[in-house]
This record gives structure tokens, sequence and C-alpha cells, in this order.
């Protein structure tokens, strides 16, 4: 092997770990509702006063069937403290919810929840999203103050993304 051929084969075997782990490193972000603004979307934008959600608001990921915002995820738990301040958006009965998607991932489906009953399912029955997913959500009877629970349910993996969006129903 001559000079050449020598260098290269150094650069190349230090190099390669480094592309191993670039490719294997799991994505950081992956999706929340901005519209109206979830509590995470709250705590990006500073409306409220937060901890580490400011920096990933698309990253409240845990396994599926959780029923808290945090999605069981104990570095987001104060996005399960309800007196902390949430802003609530004044509503009809129906509004559109807008997710914000920084990672496509194959859906299932996308569940809404208000105190602790399913209000709304769309089944993507294994779709890939695009950047924004939006939908129509009936509140039937439902009035006054309430958390909704969002729930994007990943197709490929145990996992779900939640967000949690308080809201006043006034019609």
């Amino acid at each position: 092997m001559n000079k050449k051929q020598k260098l290269a084969a150094v650069l190349g075997a230090g190099f390669a770990p480094v592309l191993v782990l670039a490719s294997v490193t799991p994505a950081s972000a992956h999706g929340y509702v901005n519209s109206p603004p979830s509590r995470q979307a709250q705590c990006a934008a500073g409306t409220v006063s937060c901890g580490e959600i400011t920096h990933e608001p698309q990253s409240v990921e845990g396994p599926k069937g959780q029923t808290t915002c945090s999605g069981g995820n104990s570095r987001f738990a104060e996005l399960d403290d309800d007196s902390k301040g949430w802003k609530a958006t004044d509503v009809g009965s129906s509004q559109e919810f807008s997710w914000k998607l920084t990672a496509r991932h194959s859906t299932s489906t996308w569940q809404y929840f208000v105190g602790g009953n399913k209000i709304a399912e769309v089944d993507d029955g294994g779709a890939k999203p695009g950047e924004t997913v939006t939908h129509k959500v009936d509140f039937g009877g439902l009035s006054g103050k309430q958390k909704v629970l969002a729930v994007w349910n990943v197709a490929d993996t145990s996992n779900a993304f939640y967000a949690c969006i308080d809201v006043n129903i006034t019609g």
C-alpha cells in the first residue's frame, strides 16, 4: 500500500463509526398540535414558563394508551399540571386541530379525548402524513372549559405522540 492508500484507509476507518452512529441515531422530533395552541406549543411560544419542553414541543412521545398530557414521559411531567396557567382557546361546538409534524411516521389512528371519553378518531390505515395534518372534531354537547387530549398513534412502533389543548367551548 502506498502513502495515499494508507491515509485513505485510516481516514475511512475513522469516519465509518461516525457514519454508522449518524444513521442509527433516533430522530428527536416528531409532532404536536400547534393550532389551537397545545400546552407544549404554549411552552415553546413562551406563553407559559416551562422547562425542557420549551425547546422540543414535538417530542412528547410515550407508549400507546397513555392518558396524560406528558404521555407518561417524566421529562415533560409539567404538561400534566392543570394549575400551571395554561391559556384556553375559545372554540365553538366543533374545532379544527392542526398537528405540526417534524418527522412523518406511518399512522394507525388520531384520537381525541375529553374527560377520559373518546370524542373523535380518524383511522389513517398506515398512511404517512404530510408536514401538517388537520382534523375537525365535534364536541357534541360539551361546553365550558375542557382539556382535550390529542393522540397520534404511530403504525410501526408501540409509541404514540401526545398533546393537551385547553379550550373553552362556547357554542
